[in-house]
């Protein structure tokens, strides 16, 4: 379970450089981003334009809504908030296109095409 949490987590503070729209994100719409541990465990996060998102972390399917602040993306889960998380959870943004693989501490983070 700590490595889904972890995983969650990973998946907002995938990037570094600094963006100030929701055009940053807008790459993930309809695509699917990958976070994936150490020891092999993935999370996939779904961002949509209006502002929601849902994922698969094991058994549990988070939910919620996303917002840009700065060069920042936050995530307010309303459904399997993962426990001991700030909710929200706000973390550094940057640009990716799909097909994009980068690293986030110990994660391994890629941008695959459509909803897997």
């Amino acid at each position: 379970m700590r490595r889904i949490l972890l995983g969650i987590a990973a998946l907002a503070l995938s990037a570094t450089a600094a963006f100030a729209g929701d055009e940053v994100l807008a790459s993930r719409f309809g695509n699917t981003t990958i976070t994936t541990d150490p020891s092999g465990m993935s999370t996939k996060i779904y961002y949509a334009a209006d502002h929601t998102f849902t994922g698969v972390a094991g058994d549990t399917h988070p939910a919620g809504t996303w917002e840009v602040k700065g060069s920042q993306v936050c995530l307010t889960f309303t459904a399997d908030a993962p426990p001991g998380y700030p909710n929200p959870i706000c973390s550094p943004v940057s640009d990716h296109k799909v097909g994009d693989s980068w690293t986030a501490g110990p994660f391994q983070v890629q941008l695959v095409e459509g909803i897997q």
